[in-house]
């Protein structure tokens, strides 16, 4: 009986078949299966689905809930669904929905593949970070000093409550000589800054700014912007109209600067696929697309989703784009190196 066992479970048995055999085995039972062909067409409608969604996500209407604009914000995550309907359609040993599976995989890989080869280069003469530091930020001080870090020559950040502008200033002063807050924005540079004044972005308070930063290798335009919250509400949708609004004035302001190399920071509550970004995404470069590695997602910082925070250039090359380590903030500071 003993080697009956050792026999049956021993070298080139079962148990320890080489991979080869076992999946040329798979293979053999599935050409056997007469329903092969057959099972899985629901499923292969679902991975199909899928496909259009992506390929056509611009076809959604904003019209019902702004429902293409909240698709495009979480586009990379319809990918999630590729590698279920995987497992699904091979449990279910179904050859249609393998092949059908191959069209959503490849649109994907076409629309974000790219995003996940290091494009990061050396070099640059500038390094600019932003940061949505959260009017609620328990810390404000470790917060600026934890920024500060990066070795960002210009530093921008994003909703500054007034009661606590000034302890962020004195946080920051040992770094950068030059700032300028204008409502809930600030900006910090250790280069001169003139022609400072506040954007209007069509909201009735100051929430964007702009200024001419003199660098060793000449000037450069920086504006800083924190576009309108949006919100995902049952009985409305994608809240995001007010958003939208700023945004197009704001791509306005930018089409209308005399300098030809800008460089925009904050927090525009909206990824580069978003389509009402338009009017700014047109005509400016995302460092992370350009020079990054990976999506980049810095919102919500516990478990980032969505590249809302944003780093976009404009006569300008990105050398390098990355995301900082986290704060007390609700998102993830972000930092890009460029070449002007």
């Amino acid at each position: 009986m003993a080697q009956a066992e050792m026999t049956e479970t021993g070298n080139g048995g079962p148990a320890n078949r080489p991979t080869g055999s076992r999946v040329r085995s798979l293979l053999d039972r599935w050409r056997g299966d007469p329903g092969i062909w057959r099972r899985g067409i629901a499923l292969a409608a679902v991975a199909v689905l899928l496909a259009l969604l992506m390929s056509l996500h611009a076809q959604i209407p904003n019209r019902i809930g702004n429902l293409g604009s909240l698709t495009e914000t979480f586009l990379p995550w319809l990918g999630i669904f590729i590698p279920v309907i995987l497992v699904v359609a091979l449990m279910r040993r179904s050859a249609t929905a393998l092949i059908a599976l191959l069209v959503p995989a490849v649109i994907w890989l076409n629309l974000f593949g790219g995003l996940h080869t290091d494009k990061s280069g050396g070099g640059g003469d500038l390094t600019v970070a932003t940061h949505n530091v959260n009017a609620d930020n328990p810390d404000p001080q470790g917060t600026a000093k934890d920024v500060a870090a990066s070795g960002a020559d210009v530093l921008a950040l994003q909703e500054l409550p007034a009661g606590q502008v000034s302890t962020y200033e004195e946080a920051l002063a040992g770094t950068y000589k030059y700032h300028s807050v204008q409502g809930t924005v600030g900006l910090w540079s250790k280069y001169p800054m003139s022609d400072t004044q506040p954007v209007n972005i069509r909201l009735g308070w100051t929430r964007a700014m702009r200024t001419t930063v003199t660098t060793p290798v000449g000037e450069v335009e920086v504006y800083v912007a924190h576009m309108p919250s949006v919100r995902v509400k049952l009985n409305s949708g994608f809240t995001a109209n007010q958003r939208d609004n700023s945004a197009d004035a704001l791509g306005e302001a930018i089409a209308h600067e005399q300098h030809t190399r800008v460089v925009l920071l904050g927090d525009l509550n909206g990824t580069m696929n978003d389509r009402s970004l338009n009017a700014v995404t047109s005509q400016m470069r995302s460092t992370q697309g350009a020079a990054g590695n990976g999506f980049g997602f810095s919102w919500p910082a516990a478990f980032p989703m969505a590249r809302i925070d944003q780093i976009m250039v404009k006569g300008i090359e990105p050398v390098s784009s990355w995301t900082l380590p986290r704060t007390d903030s609700d998102h993830l500071p972000i930092a890009a190196r460029i070449k002007m």
